[in-house]
């Protein structure tokens, strides 16, 4: 078994509990608040920015031009891609998206997932631990789509574009990001192994967590502790 293989084993029950909450039950039923998604959407589209920034800082890590080429590609595909998947929600709460995106900030959750990859990017010198903190967004997006595929039939569903997205999109990423981190871990040390683990698995609950943030509509509270 893969190193890989072991990781997203020990990552399924997190993504089924993903799936059982109710960010992703209300897709599903495609009756989710819309104030849900308008708070998912002020943050996501300030996560994936930096998403794309920490991608840009994996470059100095690498050696091989066709794995710096992905990259570059996959910078170009968060930053100008993956909005497709954001207009369809957008689309769903029946207000343009750079009016929604425009009020973006950030909100605990997403502050302390982002921060979890940028800690990663800056203290080790090898890309993995650091691919291992990101990989977890595309392959719980993936994972979640192709569940929602298998299980239910969206048609009429105002956010079917939105899963279908997802289910189509992510095998060329997982694929190139699983055979990064499993070429190193075939030589690495235990110790550096368990980082790659806690790695992915801590960004499996900030996953989770993120979808929660939204569903709550999560804020600092800032306000309240001034009042």
């Amino acid at each position: 078994m893969m190193f890989t293989d072991e990781l997203q084993r020990e990552a399924a029950p997190i993504i089924e509990a993903i799936y059982q909450d109710d960010f992703i039950q209300g897709v599903i039923r495609g009756d989710i608040d819309k104030k849900a998604i308008r708070h998912y959407l002020k943050a996501d589209h300030l996560y994936l920015n930096e998403f794309a920034k920490i991608y840009s800082l994996l470059i100095a890590k690498l050696n091989d031009k066709d794995d710096i080429r992905f990259l570059l590609e996959q910078i170009d595909f968060v930053i100008n891609g993956e909005v497709t998947a954001h207009y369809t929600m957008a689309d769903y709460v029946g207000e343009n998206y750079q009016d929604i995106i425009a009020g973006g900030e950030w909100y605990p959750a997403s502050d302390h997932y982002i921060k979890h990859m940028y800690y990663n990017a800056y203290k080790y010198d090898d890309a993995s631990f650091t691919i291992c903190a990101m990989a977890p967004c595309p392959y719980v997006y993936q994972q979640l789509a192709l569940k929602i595929k298998d299980n239910h039939d969206l048609t009429g569903n105002p956010l079917k574009d939105w899963v279908d997205f997802y289910t189509v999109n992510m095998d060329e990423l997982m694929n190139r990001l699983n055979h990064w981190v499993n070429r190193f871990a075939e030589t690495t040390t235990d110790e550096n192994r368990e980082i790659l683990r806690r790695n992915f698995l801590e960004s499996c609950v900030h996953e989770r967590r993120f979808f929660e943030m939204s569903y709550r509509q999560e804020a600092w509270g800032i306000e309240v502790m001034h009042a």
